[in-house]
């Protein structure tokens, strides 16, 4: 106990004085995992929590405020593997923000603190508000590793990590392999001494990259971007760190000596981020300078929205006043400055307990075990359950019933267990067995050699498979058979009224019409929709019926080859790896469907209830396919069209001979944008790719026509 805290004892709640101490030796704890270790064993948003209660504690009691605090200090000690390196001016952290009203709570500090300031200069006491509608830059806060760059007449000559904040650690080897480092300055006006601060960052591409090669090692991933950062940082070979496609972004400068004569510096935050880009550094593209809280908080909205189509990880925003002279009135408290703040996004991980694991059967027999957690607001969502992938996953995690574990979900990406909390597991917990045999059926669980897959054995006896192929066969992409739900299915089969995809046509109203939450309505527009769905394409019927690995791209290709059902029937391995995007594994997943008589069955009998497609000119000539007008343009939808559906359109284009694709990049050809395009249309306009509307689109199908 430090001795701030001893001599406040006798006049304290011994209770509070504990959790105080607590609390301290915790953050100092994961101050250490976090920065010297590159460990973290928590995630963001609880050690925020954490910091949060010691500072309202240190509020309520000031007494119990001691040096040693962590709401004093910021980050842990370097490494002793570094040399150790004093800043000449502090690195200070930055106080956080959670929401609308934290922000309008920090403007207001801002705004009453320089009109007070100008109020105690003033020959008189009463003075116009000049500050109702302050100038804010603001800038993604990147998920990376600050750093101090010292250049010396223009060159390179130290690299620093911010440490502890007032001593980091000498990385001037490995920060030197930083391709968007610059190691000369360009420009004639460069102070003689010259500090630059930044973050240096993992994109998010080159961390997927990393981690697949960790894994085909066998050894262990990283956590998450920022710690794969970290720990490339730290090599003490340079020549590892090389390799790692680190990025850098600088975003202030610290100590400026020896401007020339002759020069001014910029004296706003915006002006100095410009020029440090003119002497060669990547200043960050979404970097905007705004007027007035409202607009601190639309671009928040903004960036949220864009955050997940961003090539790297943010978890906030920071907001800078604009004016140094401000910054200098305005000044420091001890661990941060006055004149900024960072706004956080809702935390994409969060730490949960782990209430159980059952097993789920796919379609295709697959297994995956899935995690009961303890519901937890995570991504902006309540999360309660996450997949555990497969029995690799598993075995690598450990993951057991009981664990604290950390959760993560990004976007529209499936929650998923990160990693387990060691030190928060209980006694006696037990490690996970995969089963034997299936959870449904009770068919032996086998595994191909090759697969870390495992699956049940059963086929169309698993009640479990036979839900999954009848929910997919209606699906939006496959059949599109409206009002047929993922419940219906369940309650249809369980009912015994349909035991395959053929029965739907040959369901009655009445039996529809009694089950749960169905009406004589409701049971006559689905058999409609099923009678509707009966004129497909070929296209849509092949992906319907569920062959492993044949996607929605894989079944075009397969349509525009074969033309026809009997041709790919009748089809043979050789033929098949001649299509584009299949090859020996894909092509024996097909043969190993068309060969069974049960399946030639199904689509025989599928055929006689009436689905149909329209004939189509099999176009298994090579010179014949490359003459499709759109062969080798890749688009990309987004937004909403009026003149028909986005699925229609990618058919459209797909037909033509396009690729049609979800994202945009810089092999994108063009990106047919809608109302409401987002950051698809941004991305778009800041690589330069052409951008057609509806209206241009259905030119282009009329074109050929």
């Amino acid at each position: 106990m430090s001795q701030e805290l001893k001599q406040s004892s006798s006049t304290q709640d011994p209770s509070v004085i504990h959790e105080v101490q607590a609390l301290r030796d915790e953050l100092h704890r994961h101050n250490h995992l976090y920065y010297a270790l590159d460990n973290p064993e928590i995630p963001d948003a609880e050690y925020d929590r954490l910091l949060r209660r010691l500072q309202q504690l240190e509020a309520e009691n000031p007494d119990l405020l001691s040096a040693d605090s962590p709401t004093l200090k910021v980050g842990s000690a370097p490494l002793d593997a570094f040399t150790q390196v004093a800043h000449k001016l502090p690195m200070l952290s930055l106080d956080n923000a959670f929401s609308d009203d934290e922000m309008a709570d920090f403007n207001k500090r801002v705004i009453d603190r320089l009109n007070n300031s100008i109020k105690n200069e003033a020959s008189e006491n009463t003075t116009k508000e000049l500050f109702e509608s302050l100038e804010y830059v603001c800038e993604p806060k990147l998920d990376g590793i600050a750093v101090s760059l010292i250049y010396e007449d223009g060159i390179l000559v130290m690299g620093v990590t911010r440490g502890d904040g007032t001593t980091g650690e000498d990385i001037t080897a490995n920060v030197r392999t930083v391709g968007s480092i610059p190691l000369r300055l360009t420009g004639n006006d460069i102070p003689s001494e010259l500090e630059v601060r930044g973050e240096i960052y993992m994109p998010k591409a080159a961390f997927e990259k990393i981690n697949k090669a960790a894994l085909a090692k066998d050894d262990k991933p990283f956590v998450n971007p920022r710690n794969a950062a970290a720990g490339s940082l730290r090599q003490l070979d340079s020549k590892i760190t090389a390799k790692r496609s680190l990025e850098m972004c600088a975003y202030s400068v610290g100590i400026v000596e020896g401007i020339k004569d002759g020069v001014d510096f910029p004296q706003t935050h915006e002006k100095i981020l410009l020029k440090l880009s003119e002497w060669g550094f990547r200043i960050n593209q979404e970097m905007r300078r705004v007027t007035g809280i409202d607009a601190c908080d639309a671009y928040y909205n903004n960036l949220s929205e864009k955050r997940d189509a961003l090539p790297y990880e943010i978890d906030g925003i920071v907001y800078k006043v604009n004016a140094i002279s401000l910054q200098k009135t305005l000044g420091f408290i001890s661990r941060a400055p006055r004149w900024a703040i960072a706004r956080k996004f809702p935390a994409q991980e969060e730490m949960t307990q782990l209430l159980g694991i059952e097993f789920q059967v796919g379609r295709t027999g697959a297994i995956t075990p899935v995690a009961r957690l303890e519901p937890v607001f995570v991504g902006g969502v309540t999360v309660s359950n996450a997949t555990l992938h497969n029995q690799d996953e598993v075995k690598r995690l450990d993951a057991r019933v009981g664990d604290t574990v950390i959760i993560r979900r990004a976007g529209d990406v499936i929650p998923q267990i990160v990693s387990v909390v060691l030190s928060r597991r209980p006694e006696h917990t037990v490690p996970l067995n995969f089963p034997e045999s299936c959870p449904v059926c009770e068919s032996p669980v086998v595994q191909v050699p090759g697969e870390v897959v495992m699956r049940c054995s059963g086929g169309l006896i698993c009640g479990a498979q036979v839900k999954e192929s009848i929910k997919h066969y209606a699906s939006r992409k496959a059949m599109d058979i409206d009002g047929l739900g993922d419940k219906l299915v369940e309650q249809l089969v369980d009912e015994k009224i349909i035991k395959s995809v053929v029965d739907l046509y040959h369901l009655d109203v009445d039996k529809v019409a009694s089950l749960e939450r169905m009406g004589k309505k409701s049971a006559e527009n689905l058999l409609a929709a099923i009678e509707v769905s009966k004129t497909t394409s070929l296209a849509r019927f092949i992906y319907s019926l569920g062959i492993r690995e044949v996607g929605e791209a894989t079944a075009r290709n397969l349509s525009q080859y074969f033309g026809d059902i009997d041709s790919l029937l009748a089809s043979d391995e050789e033929t098949l790896i001649l299509i584009n995007d299949i090859g020996p594994i894909v092509a024996r997943f097909i043969i190993d469907f068309v060969s069974q008589e049960s399946n030639q069955l199904l689509i025989k009998q599928l055929l006689e209830q009436g689905v149909n497609w329209p004939e189509a000119k099999a176009q298994n000539n090579t010179d014949d396919s490359n003459e499709l007008p759109l062969v080798n343009k890749t688009y990309v939808l987004s937004g909403s069209l009026f003149g028909l559906t986005r699925d229609q359109a990618k058919e459209k284009l797909q037909a033509l001979g396009a690729t049609v694709t979800g994202s945009v990049s810089k092999k994108t050809d063009y990106l047919v944008a809608g109302p409401g395009a987002g950051s698809k249309l941004t991305k778009a306009e800041s690589l330069s790719v052409p951008v057609l509307d509806e209206e241009q689109l259905l030119a282009l199908f009329e074109q050929y026509a």
